[in-house]
């Protein structure tokens, strides 16, 4: 009698005899199945806004990505981010272009591949059941959703976060020693995507506590994570004096110190809101509670889920108390701990029979609504473009009054302009210098600032005032966000005392039409020298 062997991984603590039925269809055929709608349905989701506007930071990475691939580490020193994710985007628009569209489709791209990666690793991992509920999971979930359609890093380093975590697993709990090389790959390249890798190394330690405590040979584990981490150490060293000046001078000051309101976080901006947590929760109480009792405290099950629980816990910490100096705390950053997390989720619906399958139902009913989880509205810069662009004419001088949306009106205006923000001239648009801005935006007064700038206008020349919209005064109150608006109120006074003066005259204000508000709102007013 021929014996078909299960697939490698741990043990399959969690079947339930309410579900053998999966047990008797084929696995080439459920496993299709699942991962061709899953596929499907994320692609669908993940499309709603392929096209939608940029915002600011997604100006700014186009902007720098449109350099030289040689200069862009340099670039970089200036804006706080390491080059990985630029490079390949410097090579996606070379093959592409720089539409929206397109460069959504590469962060689209890791996205859908999220989808199979997180099949193999909740299967791996947990058996086969694990890995379709995952497949389930990591196709519908929100946080994956929103930055799909997102010009940034953040879904390069959730997709390399699954495989960390996964290797992780598989090199120190079930002592795989060939995934020893593949986390301290994945590691080294999560920190030359982010600087959350750094967050991420440390929960990697901290993880290695409960495996310690079920180790077979203790030193030989101690060795092999020593060689990982030190790998990945001697590969990141390179970028390490950039890391450095840019932790000096590249601070996030546009962001407030966190509070106590990380399960919240978690809750609606990585699961997708509290209902979907809701149901999650309930299903992993049940599935994995007797994996916390006396019997099965050392067992390598539970090793692998303290793993997975003490990993996205310490690497939040870690990040939460770093910016209690530096803030730099938003959700868009939880990257590295969405595969935790989801992998927990789908462990606990595993475990958890028909309840586990009626909460990833109800999961992924309250997930079909992309605009739910998605901002389709990010910015109104690029209605503004549309309006303003037929108006201006080469040399005409474009301000922005908040300096790292500079990107974005270079970004939707035409070419030949030049560029200038509260601080003063720029003279490479496609990029924030980010270097002591906060220092520099403080010390830049507004009058001696403006008036070379004005003076720079031949008569009939136009100025471009793009404003930013500060009635929100209670979302303007980090350091640079305050100075940012009332730098841009001071500017817009100056300008409307030119007019007043006959310096200047107004020619039209945009929009025009605001189709509903953006997450970041913008006016502008054209203005041209009078002879």
């Amino acid at each position: 009698m021929t014996t078909v062997a299960r697939p490698r991984g741990l043990s399959r603590l969690g079947e339930r005899p309410e579900l053998r039925w999966l047990e008797n269809v084929p696995v080439w055929a459920s496993t299709s199945l699942v991962l061709v709608a899953a596929l499907a349905a994320s692609a669908y989701l993940r499309t709603r806004f392929i096209g939608g506007q940029f915002w600011m930071d997604e100006a700014i990475t186009t902007g720098i990505a449109s350099h030289s691939v040689s200069a862009i580490p340099g670039i970089l020193r200036h804006d706080g981010n390491p080059p990985l994710y630029y490079v390949l985007l410097h090579g996606w628009i070379r093959l592409f272009g720089t539409s929206e569209s397109a460069t959504h489709s590469l962060s689209l791209l890791f996205g859908l591949l999220s989808v199979p990666v997180g099949m193999w690793a909740g299967w791996t991992l947990f058996g086969r059941r694990v890995g379709l509920m995952a497949a389930v999971l990591f196709a519908f979930n929100g946080w994956l959703t929103n930055y799909a359609q997102e010009t940034r890093m953040y879904e390069l380093m959730a997709l390399l976060g699954i495989v960390a975590t996964v290797s992780f697993v598989h090199a120190f709990v079930n002592r795989r020693r060939v995934y020893v090389i593949a986390f301290s790959a994945c590691l080294t390249l999560m920190l030359y995507t982010h600087t959350w890798g750094l967050f991420f190394v440390v929960g990697s330690l901290a993880a290695l506590v409960p495996v310690y405590r079920v180790a077979d040979d203790r030193r030989l584990l101690l060795r092999d994570a020593l060689l990982a981490f030190v790998a990945a150490g001697i590969l990141y060293l390179p970028w390490f004096p950039t890391f450095l000046y840019q932790a000096a001078h590249t601070a996030a000051p546009w962001s407030t110190k966190p509070g106590l309101g990380t399960p919240i976080l978690i809750s609606r901006q990585v699961l997708g809101g509290d209902r979907v947590t809701v149901v999650l929760l309930a299903a992993c109480v049940v599935g994995l509670s007797p994996l916390f009792t006396r019997r099965m405290r050392r067992t390598k099950e539970a090793a692998a889920l303290w793993v997975l629980i003490i990993l996205p816990i310490v690497t939040l910490a870690a990040a939460w108390l770093s910016s209690q100096v530096n803030p730099a705390y938003v959700p868009r950053y939880f990257a590295p701990v969405v595969a935790s997390i989801l992998l927990i989720a789908a462990f606990g619906c595993a475990r958890a029979g028909v309840i586990g399958l009626g909460a990833l139902a109800l999961s992924v009913v309250f997930l079909l609504n992309p605009g739910s989880v998605t901002t389709g509205y990010k910015s109104d810069v690029r209605d503004v473009g549309g309006e303003m662009s037929p108006r201006l004419h080469p040399g005409d001088l474009v301000i922005s009054g908040q300096p790292e949306q500079t990107s974005l009106a270079w970004y939707y205006l035409p070419d030949g302009l030049r560029y200038g923000n509260t601080i003063g001239p720029v003279s490479d648009p496609r990029y924030m210098n980010w270097v002591d801005a906060d220092k520099r935006l403080k010390d830049a007064n507004p009058q001696t600032t403006l008036s070379p700038l004005v003076a720079s206008l031949r008569p009939g020349q136009q100025l471009l005032y793009v404003r930013p919209l500060t009635e929100g005064v209670q979302n303007w109150q980090a350091p640079w966000t305050e100075l940012v608006r009332r730098r841009s109120a001071q500017w817009g006074a100056i300008l409307q005392a030119d007019v007043n003066g006959g310096i200047l005259k107004v020619v039209a204000p945009a929009p025009n039409y605001y189709r509903g508000a953006p997450d970041i709102a913008d006016s502008a007013v054209l203005y041209k020298k009078n002879g």
